[in-house]
């Protein structure tokens, strides 16, 4: 492939964003900061009412209803229950000065 060297450094200035800005990759109406109010504005328009406010599944009834796999009991035997016991915080490593 041979690209005139105006078309090779356009293709190639689309990857390159200098330090602070964001890369646009969606606008219009479905732009992430518009998104909300947009989609309500819409649904007003068009006459449909807004979508019920659902709570959020927990992780372990959602496995459940998808896979019909219960987490909480035992991979090995099977029959028994599993339980938190302790919680262990992720510690991030100190930086490398070498």
């Amino acid at each position: 492939m041979t690209l005139e060297t105006d078309e090779f450094l356009r293709r190639f200035l689309l990857h390159v964003v200098p330090r602070g800005f964001m890369r646009i990759r969606h606008f219009g109406l479905l732009a992430n900061r518009t998104r909300r109010g947009t989609v309500t504005r819409c649904r007003a328009l068009l006459g449909h009412p807004p979508p019920e406010a659902a709570q959020p599944e927990s992780v372990v009834s959602l496995m459940q209803r998808l896979t019909g796999m219960d987490l909480a009991r035992c991979p090995v035997c099977g029959e028994g229950r599993m339980q938190v016991t302790a919680l262990v915080e992720s510690v991030t490593p100190p930086p490398d000065t070498s």
